[in-house]
């Protein structure tokens, strides 16, 4: 993340534009860009201040209205989906997205972990068994693997 240019620039540099000199002339005194010290003169004639704006901050959301209704939603339903709720919502008069709401509850400090059950609910792609060893046994062009090795 950048970092504001510090007071004592700032004032060096509104004071050599105050005494008379361009934007551009400033920009190449101080080793700074001219869209720089166009904008601190602005602010600066606008305001009266020299101070940088602040950066960062709370950001709105849309589901913070809405906190309520969703916690209770989860603890009504363990395994209610993001895309349940994002219907729900969207009956309610809120359309988001379903990864919204999932990064909703992670800023809430909520994280969602997968059961020791449901974990391998599919099938694999090449079933393991005789019939699959002794094809690959018998390929010609199967690659040869090296022995295993220790390493210290």
């Amino acid at each position: 993340m950048t970092k504001s240019y510090s007071l004592d620039l700032r004032r060096r540099v509104a004071r050599l534009v105050e005494a008379g000199h361009s934007c551009h002339a400033a920009a190449r005194h101080f080793d700074v860009s001219v869209a720089f010290v166009v904008r601190l003169m602005a602010a600066y004639r606008a305001t009266g201040s020299l101070a940088p704006k602040p950066e960062g901050g709370w950001r709105y959301s849309k589901l913070d209205p809405h906190r309520e209704f969703l916690l209770q939603r989860v603890a009504e339903k363990g395994d209610i989906t993001m895309p349940q709720l994002a219907a729900e919502l969207a009956a309610r008069g809120t359309k988001v997205m379903p990864a919204s709401i999932a990064r909703w509850f992670i800023r809430q400090g909520y994280s969602f972990k997968k059961n020791a059950a449901g974990q391998r609910t599919r099938t694999l792609r090449c079933a393991p068994g005789p019939r699959s060893l002794a094809h690959k046994a018998s390929a010609p062009h199967a690659p040869r693997t090296a022995p295993a090795r220790l390493s210290r």
